[in-house]
């Protein structure tokens, strides 16, 4: 199977990155994909593509980079104000529920 666990420094460490055709079929069977045998090359280069890619950000030197809370400078994410703007339905909800007990809906037990 293949490990999903790669660092960014474990990719940088690897030649030009070529995934194999098992790696690509472990991957989908992971993801749960029915992928048709063309798609699997497609796939390969692409997914082999994306780790090259971030080998290369790897390499970009950021140590005197100070981190960015916005993109822009001198700019930030507007927030709204923390307000509670919808009224309480609880009850109203619960009236619809097959059973409830002490404000909590009751499930049928799935797991022994």
């Amino acid at each position: 199977m293949y490990d999903f666990g790669l660092s960014f420094a474990f990719v940088a460490s690897l030649n030009p990155m070529q995934l194999t055709r098992e790696e690509i079929e472990d991957i989908a069977d992971l993801a749960r994909l029915a992928l048709q045998p063309a798609e699997l090359a497609v796939y390969q280069q692409s997914l082999s593509a994306i780790f090259d890619f971030v080998r290369e950000l790897d390499r970009a030197d950021t140590a005197n980079v100070a981190p960015m809370a916005h993109p822009l400078p001198g700019l930030s994410q507007r927030l709204r104000p923390d307000v509670v703007t919808e009224t309480d339905r609880h009850e109203i909800y619960q009236r619809n529920a097959p059973q409830v007990a002490a404000g909590l809906y009751l499930v049928p037990k799935v797991i022994e």
